[in-house]
């Protein structure tokens, strides 16, 4: 059993040879898909009954929105079609510079993700990176460059940086195989807080220092560990004024947002209740942001004395839901605090879900009668 662009397929296959014996043969269409991680909403009893979720793909193509408060959309990149040499492509992780007037995304197109930087004030979309694949955009304090998560150049999946006008060469600050994501630096450009998968812990947050200048050149510094539990922890994203990481971890049994003091050591709050991923911090007001698990938008007013951090009960800063993309970020904040980009798959590609399960009694039977395995 597998799937094909939404739609659950059958093929006979002989356990002996390895072999598939028969033409596959379509049995549902419409079951919930991420092809982002190769994921199916699907499963069936050794007593022969199938029960799977209807519904579109997960990562579906999706237009670049502004969103206010009372949840209406304004386009920014309204498909991405708009631009010919991204056709067939998909957004993700948006991030918005320091100042506000670009944004970085990674954009899938066909096999390969790379890098773009849109000037939305000027309309013009430009490619940062030429690899098969590139993700996780993060802009440097400065504005000047943009780090992010890549396999170019033979290596393992490490880290680079590169200037956001394209300019000059690009500098690979990690030298692991490891899967890593960068998240965000801290505002004196530095220290980088990023993720990274570890067998034996799963997803840890650790920290990079940066020293040196554009004159005598810049020298990354071994990472250290920040967060390396039994647990994921993603999503390290460092405050306004760098005294605070905020972070996303399954300690609970589900991704919940928490605040520690960086560098630390100190205490821990949890700011988020009932899920919650991607924090972004306000510049400009005491909030935090945060993405639910139906795709909300979540605002938490928060204080702080020392290392005492205190946070109210979040609150939803809009109740209309964005698209989900995964585990991709699906939003920024605009610098000014006010308003959110989101994405958003227009309106009449909207996924409609009841989050109901759907049953296939007896379907063993109903496989054998329309893909049956070949006679031996």
């Amino acid at each position: 059993m597998y799937t094909h662009e939404g739609t659950l397929f059958a093929a006979p296959f002989d356990l002996k040879s390895l072999e598939v014996t028969g033409p596959p043969v379509p049995f549902i269409s419409g079951v919930v898909t991420n092809p982002a991680t190769a994921g199916a909403q699907f499963s069936f009893s050794k007593t022969g009954n199938l029960i799977y979720v209807a519904g579109p793909s997960i990562v579906q193509n999706v237009g670049v929105y502004w969103m206010d408060r009372n949840g209406q959309f304004t386009p920014m990149l309204r498909d991405p079609r708009a631009a010919d040499s991204v056709a067939t492509a998909g957004y993700l992780f948006p991030a918005f510079s320091p100042q506000g007037t670009r944004l970085a995304l990674q954009i899938r197109a066909g096999k390969t993700n790379d890098i773009w930087v849109y000037d939305w004030e000027r309309d013009t979309l430009t490619r940062l990176t030429f690899s098969e694949f590139n993700s996780s955009p993060v802009w440097t304090p400065d504005s000047e460059r943009i780090t992010y998560s890549s396999v170019e150049k033979g290596g393992g999946y490490d880290l680079y940086w590169k200037r956001a006008d394209g300019a000059g060469d690009t500098l690979r600050l990690t030298q692991t195989k490891r899967q890593k994501r960068a998240t965000s630096w801290r505002p004196d450009g530095k220290v980088l807080a990023f993720t990274q998968l570890n067998p034996d812990t799963s997803w840890d947050v650790l920290t990079m220092s940066m020293e040196g200048d554009e004159k005598t050149g810049w020298k990354p510094q071994d990472p250290k560990p920040f967060l390396n539990g039994p647990f994921n922890e993603l999503d390290a994203a460092f405050s306004s004024d760098g005294h605070w990481l905020a972070y996303a971890s399954n300690e609970s049994g589900n991704l919940e947002v928490y605040v520690r003091p960086f560098p630390g050591p100190g205490g821990k709050w949890q700011v988020s209740s009932g899920g919650g991923r991607f924090p972004r911090w306000s510049r400009g007001t005491k909030q935090l942001f945060y993405r639910t698990p139906d795709q909300k938008i979540m605002a938490a007013s928060y204080s702080t004395s020392g290392d005492s951090f205190r946070s109210g009960t979040a609150q939803p800063w809009s109740t209309v839901q964005i698209t989900d993309r995964g585990p991709a970020a699906n939003f920024d904040v605009h610098p000014d605090g006010k308003r959110m980009l989101v994405l958003k798959a227009p309106k009449d590609r909207e996924a409609v879900s009841d989050n109901k399960l759907s049953f296939f009694f007896n379907f063993f039977d109903e496989l054998r009668g329309k893909a049956p395995p070949a006679k031996n």
